[in-house]
C-alpha cells in the first residue's frame, strides 16, 4: 500500500500506450530516449509523474490529445540504459484530473487536481464484491489465466473501488475501456462495469467449453466410423467386392510399376504408398500423400519423344520459318550432327539476346519442330519467388512442384525444347532469388540430378534443350550468364525486312484478315515506305502491325461493296495509314555549330542521337541535361578535359573556360541514356562550338574517348550502322579497334553508306567539321 505523499499542483505527464496504471498498482515501464526528459523531470519533483493514456499512433501526445484523467505515480526504482532509454518501476498513488497546460519544454507539464477515492459501504457494495468473487472463481474453473495469488489478494480487499481496479488489469479489458474505468470516480459504478465485463468473459468461456465437448464427441464418432469401415471391408472381401479406397491403392501400385522410375525413386514411391494405406481417407494427410504419388507417377522419368536427326530436313524447316539468323541455325545443325554421331549428348544451354521483335521466342518453337521435339515456353518476367523454380516443400498447405517439373509432366517428355523467356527480367525479394535457383537447372554438370523441393528425389534434366531469351545481358547475374552459350540476334536491315515481309508477314496477315480469296499484293515501294516512315525498330513486330492495318482497311472496303484494291502502292500507304509517324532523313537537315550526330545502342536496337553544345558567359560551370546516366556524365567531363588540354591544337583560346559556362544537352530529355560510347561525339560537339565550325549532319560517329585521346572500341556495331542507314547517314566513323566487328556486316547492303575507321579525334575533326 503506498505511503501518504504530498502531491504537487504541477506534474510532468508521461504518455502510456499498452496498460493503464491504476492506484495501488506497481508496474515496470520501459522508456526511450524521446521520453527520457519526462522521467528526468519527475526525478526532480519528488519522483512523482502523471501517467496518462496517449491514444493514436504518436509516441508523445499533445495536451489536447490526452484524456483528462490519469494516475499520479511514484518512481520507486530507475535503471538507465546506454542508448538513452531505461527502465522505471512506478507505483500508482491516486487518480488526478488535468486542468491546464503549463509548459511543453522540456516536456509536457500540466496543472492537476488529485481525485480522492470515495468511500462505499453498504449492502450494494457487499453484494457486488461477493458476486465478482464468485465470477472470478467460475472463470478460474474454465481456465482463465490468472495469477495464483490473485484470489488471496482479492479476499483481503473489501473496498469496491480498489477491487474493480485490480480485476480490470487481469481480465483482458481493452485499454480504451480501462481508461473509462479510470475516469469513473464512483467505486460502485466502477465495480458494476467490471462485473459486466467479467460476466461477458465467463459466458464466452462457457460457449467455448460446449464447443470443445462437441468436438470430442465428433472425434469419438470418427473412431466409430473407422471401425465400421474396417468391418465393411471384411464383408466386401467375403462378397468378392472391392473397396473404392483399395481400388485407388491398386491403381497407384500399377502406375508406379509402369512409370519406369529409377530404383531409388521406386523405393520412395513404394514407401509412400505403404504410408498412404495406413492413413484415414478423411485426413488431410491423405490428399497430400495422394497428390505426391500422382506427380511421381506422372513425371517422364524415361519417356521422351523420338527426335529427328535429319540435318537437311531440319535446315529446311528452320529456313521455312525464319529468314536470316545464320548463327543460330548453324548452332542447331551442329548439335544435330553431334547427336547423330554420339547419342549420349547433353542438351545445350543457349541464350538468345537481341532487341524485341527479332523472333527469339518463335525461333524456339521452330527449333523444336525441326528437331521433332515438344516445345515448352515458360516466362520468367517479374518472377520473384524461388519456389516457382524449385517447388514448395510438402509440409506447406497447397504445395506443388516447381514450374520446370510441372511443365515436363504436362508435356509427358523428358527431352523437350524448354524456352525460359525474359531471363533478364527476373526479380527477387524476401521469398528468394529465382536466378540462383536457375543455376542448377541450367548447369549441364548438375542438372542430371536436379532435386525439386516437392518431389525431393533427383530428376534428370540433361536431355532437355534449354533456351533462354533476353533483351539485355547486363541484368543477368554473372554466374547464370556463365552457364549459357550466348548467341546475339542483331536487328534486321531494310533488305531483310523486305524479304521477311514478302515471305512471312504479308501472306500471314492476308490469311488472318480474311483476304485469302482476294488477290492483294504489296509493291516493294509500299513495303519500303511502311518500313521507313511508319516503323522504327530492330525487329518486325510493328511492321507486321502496319501491314495488318492496311489489310483491315482493304477488308473494310470489300465489306462496303467498294472495288477492292489489288496492289498496294506507296501512294496508297499514306492514304490508308495516315501521315508519316517518323521523319528520319537527316541528310536534308542543316549543318549547325555545336550539333553532332551520334550513334547509340538501346534495348530495341540501334538509334541515332544528337549531341548539342552551347556556351554562355560565366565561370567554369558545366551543365549536363537529357536524363544522362553516371557513365555518360563522366564521358562528358572527360571530353571537356581532353579539349581543354589540347585547346591550342584545335585553335581554341586556352582560357575559354574561365569566361564561359558550357551546356551539353542530349535530346530527347525524357528518355534515360547512359554508356561511354558518346565520348567522341561530345568532344566533337564542344570543338565545333568553340571553333565556330559547323558539323556535317550526314556523318555519324561512336566511340569511347580517353583523356589521352585514344578512341576505344564499342559494342553493338551492326545495330548502330543499321540505325545510321535508316536515318539517311552517309558516313559512319567507327573506332579502328572495331575492325574485326565489320564481319557482322557481310550480309548488309552498304552501297548507300560508307564506314570509316578512325584512331584519333583529329581524323574525326578533319572529316566532320566544315571550314568557317
Amino acid at each position: 500500500m503506498p505511503s501518504p505523499v504530498s502531491i504537487p499542483s504541477v506534474l510532468p505527464i508521461y504518455p502510456i500506450k499498452e496498460q493503464i496504471i491504476f492506484p495501488y498498482m506497481v508496474l515496470p515501464i520501459f522508456y526511450t530516449r524521446g521520453t527520457a526528459p519526462i522521467i528526468e523531470e519527475a526525478m526532480r519533483t519528488d519522483q512523482l509523474v502523471g501517467m496518462v493514456y496517449c491514444p493514436g499512433e504518436k509516441a508523445i501526445c499533445s495536451f489536447d490529445d490526452h484524456p483528462r484523467v490519469g494516475t499520479v505515480c511514484k518512481i520507486n526504482q530507475l535503471i538507465k540504459f546506454p542508448n538513452g532509454g531505461g527502465k522505471a518501476t512506478v507505483e500508482g498513488i491516486s487518480r488526478f484530473a488535468m486542468h491546464s497546460l503549463v509548459t511543453q519544454d522540456p516536456c509536457l507539464m500540466t496543472s492537476i487536481r488529485p481525485i480522492p477515492e470515495q468511500e462505499a459501504a453498504g449492502v450494494v457494495s457487499e453484494a457486488l464484491v461477493q458476486s465478482v468473487n464468485a465470477l472470478l472463481k467460475i472463470a478460474l474453473a474454465y481456465g482463465q489465466p490468472l495469477p495464483e495469488n490473485l484470489m488471496k489478494m482479492i479476499d483481503r480487499i473489501d473496498h469496491p473501488g480498489r477491487l474493480a481496479d485490480m480485476i480490470a488489469v487481469y481480465i483482458g479489458i481493452p485499454i480504451e475501456v480501462q481508461q473509462q474505468l479510470l475516469t469513473l470516480v464512483d467505486p460502485i459504478e466502477r465495480l458494476k462495469s467490471v462485473f459486466l465485463h467479467l460476466a461477458d468473459e465467463v459466458q464466452k468461456m462457457q460457449v467455448k467449453g460446449e464447443i470443445q465437448t462437441e468436438v470430442s464427441k465428433r472425434l469419438g464418432k470418427s473412431q466409430k466410423e473407422h471401425i465400421l469401415r474396417e468391418q465393411m471391408k471384411q464383408i466386401q472381401q467375403e462378397l468378392g467386392e472391392q473397396d473404392p479406397r483399395q481400388a485407388e491403392i491398386s491403381e497407384l501400385r500399377t502406375r508406379i510399376r509402369q512409370s519406369n522410375m529409377p530404383d531409388d525413386v521406386l523405393l520412395v514411391a513404394e514407401k509412400e504408398l505403404r504410408r498412404l494405406e495406413q492413413i484415414n481417407p478423411a485426413s488431410p494427410e491423405y490428399t497430400v500423400s495422394r497428390s505426391y504419388l500422382d506427380y511421381l507417377c506422372s513425371a517422364p522419368w524415361k519417356k521422351g519423344t523420338d527426335e529427328s536427326l535429319d540435318i537437311n530436313q531440319a535446315e529446311e524447316i528452320l529456313n521455312e520459318d525464319h529468314y536470316g539468323l545464320k548463327e543460330v541455325k548453324q548452332r542447331i545443325l551442329e548439335y544435330l550432327a553431334v547427336r547423330s554421331l554420339r547419342a549420349a549428348t547433353k542438351g545445350p544451354i543457349l541464350c538468345f539476346v537481341g532487341p524485341p521483335g527479332v523472333g527469339k521466342t518463335s525461333l524456339g518453337r521452330s527449333i523444336a519442330r525441326a528437331m521433332g521435339r515438344k516445345f515448352i515456353r515458360f516466362s520468367l518476367g517479374g518472377m520473384k519467388d524461388e519456389a516457382e523454380i524449385r517447388g514448395h516443400r510438402r509440409t506447406y498447405i497447397g504445395a506443388l512442384p516447381g514450374r520446370v517439373i510441372q511443365e515436363l509432366c504436362r508435356a509427358e517428355s523428358n527431352n523437350p525444347v524448354f524456352m525460359l523467356d525474359e531471363v533478364d527480367k527476373i526479380g527477387q525479394d524476401f521469398r528468394g532469388d529465382p536466378s540462383s535457383a536457375l543455376l542448377e537447372v541450367l548447369d549441364p554438370e548438375q542438372n542430371d540430378t536436379f532435386k525439386d523441393h516437392y518431389l525431393d528425389v533427383p530428376f534428370d534434366l540433361s536431355k532437355v534443350m534449354f533456351i533462354t531469351t533476353a533483351n539485355l545481358l547486363d541484368p543477368i547475374p554473372h554466374a547464370l550468364k556463365d552457364r549459357m552459350e550466348v548467341i546475339r540476334l542483331s536487328g534486321y536491315s531494310d533488305e531483310d525486312k523486305l524479304q521477311i515481309a514478302y515471305k512471312y508477314l504479308i501472306p500471314k496477315t492476308i490469311e488472318e484478315n480474311g483476304l485469302a480469296g482476294y488477290p492483294l499484293t504489296f509493291s516493294e515501294e509500299a513495303v519500303g515506305k511502311i518500313t521507313h516512315d511508319y516503323t522504327r525498330e530492330a525487329g518486325v513486330r510493328n511492321l507486321e502491325r502496319k501491314i495488318a492495318a492496311v489489310c483491315r482497311k482493304v477488308a473494310r472496303e470489300i465489306t462496303r461493296g467498294d472495288e477492292p484494291r489489288k496492289v498496294i502502292h506507296a501512294a496508297d500507304v499514306e492514304e490508308l495509314l495516315g501521315p508519316c509517324t517518323y521523319f528520319i532523313d537527316i541528310a536534308s537537315e542543316e549543318d549547325r555549330i555545336g550539333v553532332v550526330t551520334g550513334l547509340a545502342w538501346t534495348e530495341s536496337g540501334g538509334d541515332i542521337l544528337f549531341i548539342e553544345a552551347a556556351k554562355m558567359p560565366g565561370h567554369k560551370n558545366l551543365t549536363l541535361t537529357g536524363s544522362l546516366g553516371d557513365v555518360m556524365q563522366e564521358s562528358a567531363r572527360a571530353a571537356l578535359t581532353y579539349v581543354r588540354s589540347r585547346a591550342e591544337d584545335f585553335g581554341i583560346a586556352a582560357d575559354f573556360f574561365e569566361k564561359y559556362d558550357l551546356h551539353i544537352h542530349v535530346p530527347s530529355g525524357a528518355i534515360p541514356k547512359d554508356g561511354p560510347s558518346a565520348g567522341v561525339t561530345i568532344a566533337t560537339a564542344i570543338i565545333s562550338l568553340l571553333t565556330g565550325r559547323p558539323a556535317r549532319r550526314d556523318i555519324a560517329m561512336t566511340g569511347e574517348l580517353t583523356l589521352s585521346g585514344r578512341i576505344l572500341p564499342i559494342g553493338g556495331v551492326k545495330e548502330k550502322i543499321l540505325a545510321a542507314r535508316r536515318a539517311g547517314v552517309k558516313i559512319v566513323l567507327l573506332p579502328a579497334r572495331n575492325k574485326e566487328h565489320l564481319v557482322e556486316l557481310e550480309d548488309v547492303n552498304l552501297d548507300d553508306i560508307r564506314v570509316e575507321l578512325v584512331e584519333t579525334i583529329d581524323q574525326i575533326i578533319e572529316q566532320i567539321l566544315l571550314p568557317v
